[in-house]
């Protein structure tokens, strides 16, 4: 793993925390980008190196709307860059974490995710990222 690339917050509504965010980290909101496949909006800020993605709900359905129905707006997941997506799931079934993905699929930012359960993570949702290739 390279480096924090960002955390993921789950927020109910992107109008009121867009501004928020703004004031509280003093840059502005770079991108909004809809996932549909996810259910959900996001809205993105730079700080350095690092990321701070803020998450709503598009669908009542979608896990951003359950994890806000069960647990309110907070911290949603770490995500962590790396260089070979495929290679780091491998080795990280190899040390007996359980993946939610069994191979990486389109996120948000151009990149390729895919998460780990937090049962094995003391309760952190974690998510891999790549930079989708070719894009």
């Amino acid at each position: 793993m390279l480096k924090v690339e960002h955390i993921g917050i789950a927020v109910k509504s992107l109008a009121t925390a867009i501004p928020l965010f703004e004031k509280l980290l003093n840059t502005p909101c770079y991108k909004t980008e809809e996932v549909a496949s996810e259910g959900v909006t996001t809205a993105f800020f730079r700080q350095g190196e690092s990321k701070i993605e803020l998450l709503e709900a598009s669908t009542e359905s979608s896990a951003i709307a359950r994890f806000i129905e069960k647990k309110g707006e907070g911290m949603h997941h770490i995500a962590f860059e790396v260089t070979d997506i495929f290679a780091e799931m491998e080795r990280l079934k190899e040390e007996g974490f359980e993946l939610i993905n069994a191979a990486p699929k389109p996120g948000a930012d151009n990149k390729l995710v895919c998460f780990l359960h937090p049962k094995g993570t003391n309760g952190i949702l974690v998510e891999l990222t790549q930079e989708r290739p070719g894009q």
